[in-house]
C-alpha cells in the first residue's frame, strides 16, 4: 500500500509534466490556419481600441476586487465548497489513497466546464448583437470566478491582497507564451511560496492589475473588434471559452501542486 508520501511524490511528477507541456506548448493545426487570418483582421483593428481594451479590463478588476467578489459568491455556495473539500482532506490524509484526491479534483473539474461553458454562451450571445466591449465586466468575473472555485476546491481563500497578486499572476503565466510565460510561472510558483509560508510580500497592486489588463487585453483584441460586428461576433465565444480553458487548466495544475506541497 503506497504511503501519503508516495501519493504526493506520484501526483506531484505528473503535474510537472502537465505543466512542461503547457509551458512547451507549440501552435497546433487550428491556431497556423487561424493565424493569417488573426493578422490580417488586426490591420483593420481601430487605432485606440487596444488602450480602450487595457482600461476596460483595468476597471473591471478594481471593480471585481473591491466590490464584485461578494457577488460572485453569489453563484456558487461557497461554504459547501469549503466543507467538502475539509471533509475530502480529510479523508485524504487519514486514509492515504488516490481515490480520495481524485475526489478533490473531481469538484474542481467540474466548476471549470459550468464555467467555460457559460462564458461561451455569453461570448455568443453579445458577440451576435454586435456587442464586444460591454461583455468584459462579466468575462472578467467569469475568469475571476473560475479561480475563485478552483482555490476553494483545494483549500484556498481568495479575499486577501496575496492571494489576488497570486491570481492575477496565474492569468499572466496562463496566457502568455515562450520566454515570457517562463518568466510568469517561476513567479507564481514564488509568490505561493511566500504566502503559505507566511512570508512578507512587497507588490503594487495597481501595477499588477494594469500588467494583468495589458496581457488579457493582448489575447482578446482581434475577438473584441470581431465581436464588435453583429453575427459575425459570434466568433467571441470561441475565444471566451479557449481563455477560460487555459486559464482553469493552469490554476488547476498550480492550486493542485500547492495543496500537495503543503501536506509533504
Amino acid at each position: 500500500m503506497l504511503i501519503l508520501k508516495d501519493i504526493i511524490k506520484k501526483n506531484l511528477n505528473k503535474l510537472d509534466k502537465k505543466e512542461e507541456k503547457i509551458l512547451n506548448c507549440k501552435k497546433g493545426l487550428i491556431d497556423e490556419k487561424l493565424e493569417p487570418l488573426v493578422d490580417k483582421v488586426e490591420s483593420f483593428v481601430p487605432e485606440g481600441l487596444k488602450d480602450t481594451l487595457d482600461k476596460a479590463f483595468y476597471n473591471a478588476f478594481k471593480i471585481v476586487f473591491e466590490k464584485g467578489t461578494k457577488v460572485i459568491e453569489k453563484s456558487y455556495n461557497k461554504k459547501k465548497i469549503q466543507s467538502t473539500h475539509n471533509f475530502h482532506d480529510f479523508s485524504f490524509k487519514k486514509i492515504k489513497n488516490r481515490r480520495t484526491l481524485r475526489k478533490i479534483d473531481k469538484h474542481a473539474q467540474r466548476s471549470n466546464f459550468i464555467n467555460k461553458s457559460i462564458s461561451a454562451i455569453e461570448g455568443a450571445g453579445l458577440g451576435f448583437f454586435g456587442m464586444g466591449l460591454p461583455d468584459i465586466p462579466l468575462f472578467t468575473a467569469m475568469i475571476l470566478k473560475t479561480i475563485y472555485e478552483i482555490s476553494l476546491n483545494y483549500g484556498y481563500l481568495y479575499e486577501f491582497d496575496d492571494e489576488k497578486i497570486y491570481i492575477l499572476n496565474l492569468i499572466n503565466a496562463a496566457l502568455t507564451t515562450d520566454e515570457t510565460q517562463k518568466k510568469y510561472n517561476p513567479r507564481v510558483d514564488a509568490i505561493s511560496h511566500n504566502i503559505d509560508n507566511h512570508f512578507a510580500m512587497d507588490y503594487d497592486m495597481d501595477k499588477e492589475i494594469i500588467r494583468t489588463s495589458k496581457i488579457l487585453s493582448d489575447s482578446m483584441l482581434t475577438s473584441k473588434f470581431v465581436q464588435g460586428i453583429p453575427i459575425v461576433g459570434a466568433v467571441g465565444s470561441i475565444v471566451n471559452y479557449r481563455i477560460i480553458n487555459k486559464i482553469s487548466k493552469y490554476a488547476s495544475i498550480k492550486y493542485k501542486k500547492r495543496y500537495l506541497n503543503n501536506h509533504r
